[in-house]
């Protein structure tokens, strides 16, 4: 731990509990009563309203006023960052997210504690997979390290490639890597359910000047399309949380129009046709024609 997570974690603790010893600070971090007093010393040129009290009793606190006017984040604020770490922590379980829930957890009263809010997701065997090479993915950012993976596209052909690793991102259920691409020598975005045999080499790279104005543009998101169609109103609450309200137009109580947007490739086909008989797209007639053709090739997996 270094001098300014050391710092940090003093306030919080200072902010939960009265009182509390040298003693008690240098055994929690595991370093002399003389670095404690720097650290104390520290943090009142910050500002923070750190008095100490002598004795056998003695120790460290944080002036009151403090506490109850100025604190950075309330007990509300506090569980609402757990239940957003809750639903992380069960699509990228890590150990710094678990050291992160927990510290969180110390500040919150535990009478107070009362996860009003569960969030649950699938808890897919791939994933465990997927973690390893994300971790080592988030390793090499950090590290400014290039990684290097086989790489098979969307339509089974295998590259090999080397990657200044920059961003990682989740959308929907899958995680993406974004990076310049050595070999093709531009800003590429990989799917790491698609990524085999990831290794973090020691070479370093500086990230590029022109990173900040390609590097957040979400190449991973499909074109999409907006089409029309009448839908059963077994599936209206599905497509209100997908598209909202003003998605639907209601005509009858069994006959409903919707409007929404969908991919342009075969995931959009793959969305649509899970919906099975409750759903008939009517346009665009292009894209219907579309959905046709791949219903049929779909079909003819079974005949």
């Amino acid at each position: 731990m270094n001098k300014v997570e050391r710092l940090i974690s003093i306030i919080m603790i200072l902010l939960k509990k009265e009182l509390v010893s040298t003693s008690e600070f240098t055994q929690l971090f595991n370093v002399s009563k003389r670095t404690i007093l720097r650290d104390m010393e520290t943090l009142s040129l910050s500002n923070i309203p750190i008095y100490s009290v002598s004795g056998v009793n003695g120790g460290y606190g944080i002036m009151k006023e403090y506490k109850v006017d100025k604190r950075l984040l309330s007990n509300s604020d506090l569980e609402n960052i757990l239940t957003a770490l809750g639903g992380l922590e069960q699509i990228l379980l890590t150990e710094e997210v678990e050291q992160t829930i927990k510290k969180i957890e110390a500040m919150v009263s535990p009478l107070s504690l009362q996860r009003s809010i569960q969030l649950s997701f699938y808890d897919w065997q791939g994933r465990s997979e997927v973690l390893e090479t994300l971790k080592i993915c988030q390793e090499s950012i950090v590290k400014k390290r290039i990684v290097s993976f086989n790489y098979t596209d969307k339509n089974g052909a295998p590259t090999n490639r080397m990657v200044e690793p920059y961003e990682l991102h989740f959308s929907e259920s899958s995680w993406y890597l974004k990076g310049f691409c050595l070999h093709r020598q531009g800003y590429r975005t990989f799917k790491l359910s698609r990524i085999e045999r990831i290794a973090m080499g020691e070479r370093t790279f500086q990230p590029r000047d022109d990173w900040s104005e390609q590097g957040h543009e979400a190449s991973y998101l499909p074109q999409l399309v907006a089409v029309t169609a009448w839908i059963s109103p077994s599936i209206k609450d599905q497509i209100i949380e997908r598209y909202g309200r003003k998605s639907i137009e209601e005509h009858s109580s069994e006959l409903i129009k919707a409007t929404i947007d969908v991919p342009q490739n075969d995931t959009g086909f793959q969305f649509l046709a899970g919906f099975g008989t409750q759903l008939k797209i009517v346009e665009p007639k292009a894209y219907v024609e579309d959905f046709r053709r791949y219903l049929v090739q779909m079909m003819e997996n079974y005949s």
